[in-house]
Order: C-alpha cells, then structure tokens, then sequence
C-alpha cells in the first residue's frame, strides 16, 4: 500500500529510510511545540496576550500535524509544516497594534486575521496564482534562494550551538568559552556528522542528533523525564475563539496583507529552496506544486481555529531529506510524531528543548544547501546580482521573505535597464511592484 501511494522504488527510497528522514525532520524543528506558546501567550513587553500557552501546544501540535499530514499524502513531498518562526512574532506585532488603537479582544482578532489569510492563501492556491510565482523564478535565483536558506539554517546552528553570540557593541561575535557544556556537545554532534557523511554512512544526521542527546544527558544538559507521558493541561482554551466579524473591518485590512504577503514568499522561497537541493525541480516547474502550496493554506486556517499562528513550510525539512527523505511518507512520519508529541511532550522537551542537541545536524543542512551557489550564473550580471542579493538577504534579515524581496525588486529593474526586459518572466515585473507597494503602504506604517 505505501508502494502504491509514495511510489518508494520509482523515488529509490524504502519504508525505513523514509522514516528515518521524517524523525530527523522532526527533531530538528520540535523545538517549535515549545517556543510557540511561549512566544504567543506573551507581547514583546512582557504583558500576557490572553492566549493559554499550554492551548496554544495543543493548537500547534495539531496544526502542524494536520499541514504536513496533506502536504504527504496529498503533495506527497517529504516537507513538514507548522506555525513558523518570525509569522508568530508578526502576530504578536498584530495583536499589541490592535490592542493600541482600543480593540479589547485583540488576540481574538487576531486569530480572525489569520483564519482570513488562511482563506486567501487557499483561493490563490486554487487560482495557482501561488504556483505560478514559483515557475517565474529563473535558475540563478533559485539556486540563489536555496544558498541564502542554507546560510540562514547554518547561522541558526550556529547560534543555537553558542558558537555565536551577541555582544556589546557587536552584531555578532564568536563565543571563545569553546569548553562550555552547549559547544561542546555542538561540537561533538558536528564531528559525528560530518565524519559518517564523508564515510557515506547512511542516517549520519540522525546518529549525529541521537549520539549528542547521550552526550549532553552525561553532562547534565538534559534529564530523561520522570514520566514518558504527559497530556497538555488546556485551562482556557482557544479553539473556535476567533473573531472572524472585526477582523473583516476596514481597520484590520492592512494586518490581513501583512500575513498574506510574508506567508506567501516564506513558502515559495522554502519550496523553491529545498525542491532545489533535493532534486525535484523540472525545468522551471516544481511538479505538484499547488497542492504543495495548498497544504500550508489549510494547515493556516485549522490553525486559526484552534488557536495560533500563520502555518508555513519548513527550511529544517532539508534536514531529512539529507537523511534520504524522497517522498511524503516522510512528512507523513512528522506528522505522527508531531500528534504523538500531545502524549510524549516530557520526551520531547528533553531533545528538543536543548538547542545545542539539533544544532549541529542544521549547520551540516546548511553547508550542503549553499553549495548551490555554484549552481549560479556568475557570468551573467543582470542573474548573479539579484540572485546574491537573495542570498544574503535571507540570513541578514533572519527573513525568507524579505531575502526574496531584495532579489524578486532588483531582478526585473536590472533586467530593465540592461535592455534584456523580456528575459524576466511578466509576473516578475508585477511582483516587483507589488511588493514595492506592500513595503511603502504596509510595512511602514505598520512597523
């Protein structure tokens, strides 16, 4: 039956290595079942939003189940999916912008907004308006996209391992305290990698993540919990509490493009970026792309209804498909373990709560998703630019989105200028004025 439905000999992958690669995906984005309430049930000044953290677990852990769950079965792409990093901090943005201008029930609102944005998504998936962005990215920004995604996951490692830091008066700085418990288990984890990889030693990633997870348990980084079981306590739940009638007013328009825009390019520039690495590109078109798209769209709206954030496609995806994740029985597996993560939340806090632990296996993800930059046309001017724009915007501006906004403005105005106006696609040119608008109207009176 998963011959029939994943096609596993046609994708030269089997039951065991796709699973595998779905556990390897999964413990290197866990982290969110815990950062995500802890993100949302507070606003950047330390003031409690009304959202129930241990709600919100439920909410994530759901969602996301429910987004990769599609995006396998009915995408059939080894892709997870949950609410992202930097779209729920945009909905904190959104709630304390409604609670300023006298909305009482701002988080209700808000999970409103983002149920709207979730329906857009889906009309715009159906109309493949979404898919057809992805078949106008030409060769050098793909590969400048899945390059920028590669340095951005390197640099999460990279902090998450305490190799970098913020200082005083710095950017970034390396941490010199290269005894410390979480750089020496970061270490530790890269080694084992990077030695079975060159070794072509099948599951180097996951060995890597399970070898480090003994290793900071000898150190006391980590404490196997005193029970495997753990349901979430939900004291005030957020299921069905959203507020879809405010969230229709004229005053809450401009939060819905907000959304709508970051989650579109975060899931084109994800797709494009991993699709890239992993081989399923064809030509300029990424088969099955729209019901790719349309997962993420509904993984957003049953989100809403349950209590969080904007669902998006994952960058850590790329990990297991390191691992040799080829088909969606790889996010079929992630989607397990995201709802058996409700019933093992002390296991899963243990691996997923201490960063050093996942940190390595992302900078070993990222190393091989740059080595795509060769992959550009460096000897065409009006291609590179844009494209190396792309690829240090992402990891500059901690941002998918805005990484792709810098190439996707500068790509057809160069074009332009350079009298080659027909080598970019029409909805480029479109795309570059929509998102100088969305900047200068949204961004800006928003931030």
């Amino acid at each position: 039956m998963l011959e029939k439905i994943f096609r596993l000999s046609e994708n030269d992958t089997n039951i065991r290595t796709e699973l595998a690669a779905g556990l390897t995906t999964f413990l290197t984005m866990a982290y969110i079942i815990f950062v995500n309430p802890m993100i949302l049930s507070t606003d950047f000044l330390g003031e409690p939003t009304g959202l129930d953290p241990q709600a919100v677990m439920l909410a994530t852990c759901v969602a996301a189940a429910v987004a990769t769950l599609i995006m396998g079965i009915y995408a059939r792409y080894p892709i997870a999916q949950a609410p992202g990093m930097g779209n729920n901090h945009l909905f904190v943005t959104v709630v304390m912008s409604l609670s300023a201008i006298g909305i009482a029930n701002a988080w209700q609102v808000g999970l409103g907004i983002v149920f709207l944005s979730g329906i857009v998504f889906l009309i715009l998936s159906f109309l493949r308006v979404r898919q057809a962005i992805i078949e106008s990215v030409s060769p050098s920004l793909r590969s400048g996209i899945a390059s920028g995604i590669g340095l951005f996951i390197a640099f999460i490692g990279l902090r998450n391992g305490s190799i970098l830091m913020q200082a005083p008066g710095t950017w970034i700085s390396l941490n010199v305290d290269f005894m410390s418990p979480e750089i020496v288990v970061f270490a530790f984890g890269l080694l084992v990698i990077a030695v079975l990889y060159a070794r072509r030693i099948r599951g180097a990633i996951l060995i890597g993540i399970l070898l480090s997870t003994v290793l900071a348990w000898i150190l006391g980084q980590v404490h196997w919990p005193g029970t495997l079981i753990g349901l979430p306590d939900i004291e005030h739940t957020a299921i069905l509490q959203l507020d879809i009638r405010t969230a229709l007013s004229l005053v809450c328009i401009p939060f819905v493009i907000l959304l709508l825009f970051t989650d579109i390019f975060d899931t084109v520039g994800t797709l494009v970026g991993v699709a890239e690495r992993a081989g399923f590109m064809r030509g300029n078109t990424l088969p099955r792309a729209n019901q790719a798209l349309i997962s993420d769209a509904g993984g957003t709206i049953v989100g809403a209804l349950l209590g969080t954030s904007t669902v998006t496609s994952y960058i850590e995806s790329a990990a297991g498909i390191e691992q040799g994740g080829r088909t969606g029985l790889t996010s079929v597996a992630v989607g397990v373990l995201f709802l058996s993560a409700l019933v093992f939340a002390p296991l899963v806090a243990m691996v997923g709560g201490y960063a050093p632990i996942t940190a390595s296996a992302l900078v070993m993800v990222g190393t091989l998703m740059a080595t795509n930059i060769r992959k550009i046309d460096w000897d065409d001017f009006t291609e590179c630019l844009p494209a190396f724009l792309i690829m240090i915007g992402i990891p500059l501006t901690h941002s998918i989105a805005d990484g792709l906004a810098l190439g996707f403005i500068s790509y057809p105005v160069i074009k332009l200028l350079s009298g080659r106006p027909r080598e970019a696609n029409w909805l480029m040119y479109v795309l570059a004025a929509t998102m100088l608008a969305y900047f200068l109207l949204i961004r800006v009176q928003i931030e």
